[in-house]
């Protein structure tokens, strides 16, 4: 199964549900996915807005065989602690789906480290669903630099 989530953020993440769906529609695997304030409503794949218990969501990444996400911090930290291979689309505020690109920073040392691969290209997403298995390093960053660095920039976040 891919699994996609979006947050919670209020602002939707049409780019990514429209492609998704898209993909949905060509492949053979269920697709479900969590798509918060997100308008569009896929015609292909499984989904619901939010859940109100962590654990029902935590379940959908763990029957998971790939996650798709966007780049917000408590998100791909969870993912990472459940070791699950993962694609991230960063929100981006060029196309609405943030106020800033501060998904950016986060994702691009994610990527650097082999521990997700990152689409900026939507278009690109289906290769990088097809390929994620074969080039990415699912290993729980127990390397004190990548934990100090995800606990401060959630922390930077928080206030």
């Amino acid at each position: 199964m891919i699994f996609i989530t979006v947050g919670t953020h209020y602002l939707g993440f049409e780019r990514l549900i429209k492609k998704m769906d898209d993909i949905a529609g060509r492949t053979k695997e269920k697709v479900v996915a969590q798509i918060g304030s997100t308008m569009y409503k896929p015609k292909n794949i499984k989904y619901f807005s939010f859940v109100d218990e962590e654990e029902k969501i935590l379940e959908f990444y763990k029957k998971s065989r790939v996650i798709v996400t966007h780049g917000g911090a408590g998100t791909l930290s969870t993912i990472l602690s459940i070791k699950k291979p993962l694609v991230i689309v960063p929100r981006l505020k060029k196309y609405n789906e943030h106020i800033d690109d501060h998904q950016l920073e986060l994702t691009e040392v994610l990527n650097d480290r082999g521990l997700a691969t990152v689409v900026y290209d939507v278009e690109k997403l289906e290769d990088a669903l097809n390929n994620t298995n074969s080039k990415t390093n699912y290993q729980h960053p127990n390397n004190g630099t990548l934990v100090t660095f995800l606990k401060e920039y959630i922390r930077n976040i928080e206030t």
